[in-house]
């Protein structure tokens, strides 16, 4: 807008308001009820009390979520605009353009007790100083929550092209804030009462003003200088919010934020070990995706980062979002997903599966890796008859596996996760799982001299290969004792050879299993063995409603072609062999200590030092500043180019090079890290 346009005149002020009901820490907050009135009704009956506010415009997002919010500030007499969920600043320019005065009051829906006394005594020190804008923020000496801005329309739309066109484009003000561009006030409280909050960003704050409210009676009528009275007196209320840093919102990440809230509602704070920031780097790691395609991922609050560590963990084998697969799952959708009849892509993908592997015959389907193991141990035992079962790898959550722990609490140690607790695992199932270490052949054949196996359950290889002879003799011991040889391919299938590695080895199970990357993102796993065995299903309870739906099964075969058409597993070894190669010559030129373990799609690394975890937590400190998601180890996809690769390489040379400073004591390692170190194992969040 041209600011010759009009003569500004500044008698009248236009509050814009932001709000929205999807708070990622306290959704809904803006209807939440204090007393008998919820927290819009008690900022606008207390806005209204103004002698400058004579217009007050609700700055909302076009989400559905926000369709109550905006009906129900309609009824109350505001004005509505609707913009971007994720821009605040497209939503506050809309709102600026239909505002009646010259003069724009910026305030937010999470502060029930913004003071109009306060404004107005705002409005008249800009009529006195006639700045671009003026706040009490900045810096703040009131309560957290009394905040308000305060600024010309010139001044905005004079901002708005530079603020587009800068780090602070999803911020309305944050530019002025920043640009020596706009001259600019602080109106500052007699005494800094700034450490109280009196706003609703978190569940404590919530409590906080409804006693506030039990204490000194309806919100819509209490003053700022009442609460200030119960400040002075030190009143206990006001401790109980204090753990909380003001405006740590503005200076968290949009996933960090969820992250916390999350951790409130979800034991764990999510459904994957894997997939918990704090593994990463806590407090910092972005924890939510937005968007994901080729080996790229954005975060929420829209950065764009390059996994170069779990890929979704190693499910996404051909890439993040490849459109083949993608098409094919949304013309199940179109067709259907689920229907009292049975999809037929699973007896596609079955025959499949049977064609791919020749020694077996029959299959069953799933949605998760320990379903599948789950499945396949129930059909060994009953076909066995027999209950124990000889384990070597990682093989999901369930009683069965955990009931390793029982004998003893180091049981699964060696057995990628350490610290496995047994809390809930039935007392009855110990030594029915029994631990052997791979390539200790010795160790399975004490095992095999003192029980009767149902089963040997086993991944074909995870950290190291198997010695000369080490599968074949477990086959043999299988074969001479009756007991039913199963494979864990869920991590190591489809990666180094189309379909099981154990065809790459040579040696064949009665049953095998595969998930990860069979869908390339898409649930699906599928439990495949020898008719002999898989009939034992039918003599035992295995069934699931979701097991039957049609996205997996579809996302599977198209996975399937693609791989067998690119030959996708010689390129992702390639790769990770590569890699294996390139972490092993850092370590050398900058004299660290690692061991380097994994199929070559699958590598990772280890410092052999006692600061191992700090070195691995600034890995991911630095590489995510340079845009990438990095750890210790990396799941190739055929979405790693060279150049990706050897970028990501040149930022990891640079942290190795810190490390070895911290290796020989010139650096302390804890200096360098802006977070706590990363946790390991199986830890409590808490």
């Amino acid at each position: 807008m041209n600011d010759q346009a009009y003569s500004p005149t500044f008698e009248n002020l236009s509050v814009i308001l932001q709000a929205r009901t999807n708070s990622s820490r306290l959704p809904r907050k803006i209807f939440a009820k204090i007393g008998s009135l919820c927290v819009l009704e008690i900022i606008v009956s207390r806005l209204n009390k103004s002698k400058y506010i004579n217009d007050i415009i609700l700055a909302t997002t076009d989400d559905i979520s926000d369709d109550s919010l905006s009906n129900f500030a309609r009824s109350l007499g505001l004005r509505v605009i609707r913009g971007s969920k994720e821009d605040l600043l497209d939503r506050f320019e809309l709102a600026a353009n239909i505002a009646q005065n010259d003069l724009l009051c910026r305030v937010t829906g999470d502060c029930p007790l913004i003071d109009s006394s306060l404004i107005d005594s705002g409005f008249e020190l800009f009529q006195c100083e006639t700045p671009d804008y003026l706040s009490n923020v900045n810096p703040p000496t009131y309560p957290d929550g009394l905040d308000f801005e305060l600024l010309t329309k010139s001044a905005f739309y004079r901002s708005l092209p530079l603020a587009k066109n800068s780090q602070f484009y999803f911020h309305p003000t944050e530019f002025i804030r920043n640009s020596d561009l706009f001259r600019q006030v602080n109106m500052s409280a007699s005494n800094d009462n700034s450490e109280f909050r009196l706003t609703i960003d978190e569940p404590e704050d919530l409590c906080v003003i409804r006693q506030l409210s039990d204490l000194a009676g309806p919100l819509s009528e209490i003053s700022y200088h009442d609460i200030l009275k119960l400040i002075r007196d030190d009143h206990p209320i006001f401790r109980h919010n204090l753990m909380h840093v003001r405006n740590e919102g503005a200076n968290t990440s949009q996933g960090q934020k969820l992250w916390k809230r999350a951790k409130q509602l979800i034991p764990g704070g999510n459904m994957l070990l894997s997939k918990q920031p704090d593994r990463y780097l806590p407090d910092h790691w972005p924890a939510y995706f937005s968007k994901a395609k080729g080996c790229n991922v954005w975060d929420l609050d829209h950065n764009k980062f390059t996994d170069m560590s779990i890929m979704g963990i190693g499910t996404n084998i051909l890439g993040y979002g490849r459109a083949e697969v993608d098409d094919a799952v949304l013309n199940s959708v179109k067709n259907g997903n689920m229907s009292t009849l049975n999809c037929p892509e699973e007896v596609y993908l079955a025959q499949r599966l049977v064609d791919i592997h020749p020694w077996s015959d029959m299959v069953k389907f799933a949605r998760s890796g320990g379903e599948a193991n789950a499945i396949a141990i129930r059909i060994a035992r009953a076909a066995t008859g027999r209950d124990k079962v000889a384990i070597c790898g990682y093989h999901g959550w369930h009683d069965w596996y955990l009931s390793t722990n029982l004998s003893s609490p180091t049981g699964l140690k060696g057995h990628l996760m350490r610290g496995l607790e047994i809390s809930g695992v039935p007392s009855v199932l110990k030594g029915t799982s029994i631990p052997f270490e791979y390539n200790k052949i010795e160790q399975l054949e004490a095992i095999f001299s003192d029980n009767k196996l149902a089963a040997v359950k086993m991944e074909v290889e995870r950290s190291f290969p198997p010695e000369p002879g080490f599968l074949e003799s477990v086959r043999s011991l299988c074969d001479k004792n009756n007991t039913i040889l199963i494979f864990d391919e869920c991590t190591s299938g489809f990666r180094e050879c189309f379909g099981g590695l154990h065809l790459k080895y040579g040696v064949t199970p009665d049953i095998a299993m595969f998930g990860k990357a069979l869908g390339n993102g898409y649930a699906i796993t599928a439990v495949i063995g020898k008719e002999a065995v898989m009939q034992a299903a039918q003599d035992t309870f295995i069934s699931s409603t979701f097991w039957t739906e049609r996205i997996g099964p579809s996302a599977a075969l198209a996975t399937l072609d693609i791989m067998e058409s690119e030959q996708s597993w010689d390129y992702i070894s390639q790769v990770g062999k590569d890699l294996k190669a390139s972490w092993k010559s850092l370590a050398a030129k900058y004299q660290l200590d690692i061991d380097i373990t994994g199929i070559n799609p699958l590598p990772s690394f280890s410092f052999k030092s006692e600061k191992s975890r700090f070195y691995t937590t600034y890995i991911s400190q630095e590489l995510l500043k340079e845009g990438f998601l990095a750890s210790d180890c990396c799941y190739v996809s055929t979405a790693h180019t060279q150049d990706i690769v050897n970028t990501y390489l040149s930022y990891l040379e640079k942290s190795f090079a810190n490390i070895a400073l911290c290796e020989t004591g010139e650096v302390s390692i804890k200096s360098l890290l802006k977070s706590r170190p990363a946790i390991s194992g199986f830890a409590r969040l808490n």
